[in-house]
C-alpha cells in the first residue's frame, strides 16, 4: 500500500472535506480577487444581487454555515435573509479568509459520527429537509459555493474582466499553456 493509500485509509470524513474545501477555496480566492472595487454596486439585472452582495455571500456562507450546522435543526427565516452590500474588495477577503479558517477547523474536527447525524432545516415550523450533516456540508459549503462562483465568472465577463481558471483553462488564462 502507498503512503498516500494508507493517508487515505485513515482519513475521517471531515479531513477529506477539509481538504477539497481549502483546495476548493484557493480557487474561489482567485475569483474574489478579481472583484473591481468600482464596480461593487453593478447588477447584471434588477432582480439580481449586485456585484458586492454576490461576493461577500460567496465569500462568508461557508463560514456562516458552520454555528448552524454544529446544531441537530436550525429554523430560518425566509423574509431575513439579507445580502449586506460590502464596502471594498478588501472587506471580502477578509470575510473569505475568515470563512476558510473557520469552516476548515470545523470540518478537521468532524468526526465520522458526526458527519453521518441528521440535521434538519426547517422554515416557518415546516421541515424543509432532514439529511445527514455531511451531504448538508456538502450541498451548502460546496455546491451552493461553487453555483455563485460560476454566476460571479459570468458576472467578471459581463464587466469584461479577466476570468480565472477555474477548472481548466478561462477565455483568459489557460493553465496548461
Amino acid at each position: 500500500m502507498t503512503n498516500a493509500a494508507a493517508t487515505a485509509e485513515k482519513m475521517t470524513i471531515g479531513t477529506a472535506l477539509a481538504e477539497e474545501f481549502r483546495a476548493e477555496g484557493a480557487t474561489t480566492r482567485r475569483v474574489l480577487e478579481r472583484v473591481p472595487a468600482d464596480k461593487l454596486g453593478w447588477r447584471p439585472h434588477p432582480k439580481s444581487l449586485t456585484l458586492g452582495q454576490l461576493a461577500l455571500h460567496i465569500a462568508a456562507a461557508p463560514g456562516r454555515l458552520v454555528p448552524v450546522i454544529q446544531k441537530t435543526e436550525h429554523e430560518i427565516n425566509p423574509g431575513s435573509l439579507q445580502f449586506p452590500e460590502p464596502a471594498t474588495t478588501g472587506e471580502i477577503l477578509a470575510a473569505f479568509d475568515q470563512s476558510v479558517k473557520d469552516s476548515g477547523t470545523y470540518l478537521d474536527g468532524l468526526t465520522d459520527a458526526q458527519a453521518h447525524a441528521a440535521f434538519t432545516l426547517r422554515a416557518n415550523g415546516k421541515t424543509i429537509f432532514t439529511r445527514p450533516r455531511v451531504s448538508v456540508v456538502r450541498m451548502i459549503m460546496f455546491s451552493h459555493i461553487f453555483h455563485h462562483r460560476g454566476q460571479l465568472s459570468v458576472y467578471l465577463r459581463q464587466l469584461d474582466v479577466p476570468v480565472p481558471s477555474i477548472y481548466g483553462p478561462s477565455g483568459d488564462e489557460n493553465p496548461f499553456a
